[in-house]
């Protein structure tokens, strides 16, 4: 597997991902997530059996690139943030859950495994933003258009899945966590030729950003 490498103010840190966990329906109310999958449950994905819920996903799905090659037009992103857990630190970066919209109606673990985590190349220590971690930004452009727009309080804290991790003995080094997402504007094309997502520090004005084109592949010969 391929490391990644954070730059961590101005320090190169290689992490060597061994576990990728990717938290879904992770709304800190969760009365909105109960709405969420009501929604989901209408065009056809399946409900889960709890909230919120973790999916462990390949770690060779971590990825930091700037091309995300898929099999079909009905991929796309989600603006989310991912937590890093290094040999004697936790970090926090941007991250893009890249999904296969086909696949999600018949499994949404399936479709996790169908496309990468893209993550950032430029990490935040935990330590230095946790005490307003809810005045961080995520916002995603599908293409030239915004599609996401909100701030770290509407999703469950990193502590949070900390203590989760801790509780399942996967808060390791090499463990990688991705959030989970926040709503979508409606009436956007998610299904795009480009995805950006902005994680930023509103005290710091420091953004990290995760950007990528999508790939169309060769159609298969088959």
């Amino acid at each position: 597997m391929f490391p990644l490498h954070f730059d961590v103010g101005g320090r190169t840190v290689e992490v060597r991902v061994t576990t990728l966990l990717n938290a879904g329906y992770a709304g800190r109310s969760q009365e909105d997530v109960a709405a969420h999958v009501a929604e989901l449950a209408e065009l056809g994905v399946p409900a889960p059996t709890r909230t919120p819920c973790i999916y462990p996903v390949a770690p060779y799905l971590a990825l930091q690139t700037d091309v995300v090659p898929v099999q079909h037009g009905r991929t796309s992103g989600e603006a989310e943030w991912a937590l890093v857990i290094t040999e004697d630190d936790v970090l926090l970066t941007v991250a893009c859950d890249h999904t296969d919209r086909e696949l999600e109606v018949h499994g949404v673990a399936w479709s996790k495994q169908a496309g990468p985590d893209v993550l950032g190349r430029k990490a935040w220590r935990l330590a230095d933003v946790e005490d307003h971690l809810d005045e961080l930004t995520l916002t995603a452009w599908a293409g030239e258009a915004k599609i996401q727009d909100g701030t770290l309080a509407e999703l469950l804290t990193p502590r949070y899945w900390l203590d989760e991790l801790e509780a399942r003995g996967l808060a390791e080094p090499g463990t990688v966590l991705i959030s989970g997402t926040i709503p979508m504007a409606s009436g956007v094309d998610q299904f795009a030729e480009t995805w950006q997502v902005d994680l930023t520090d509103p005290r710091s004005r420091d953004t990290i950003t995760c950007r990528y084109q999508v790939a169309p592949m060769p159609e298969p010969l088959a």
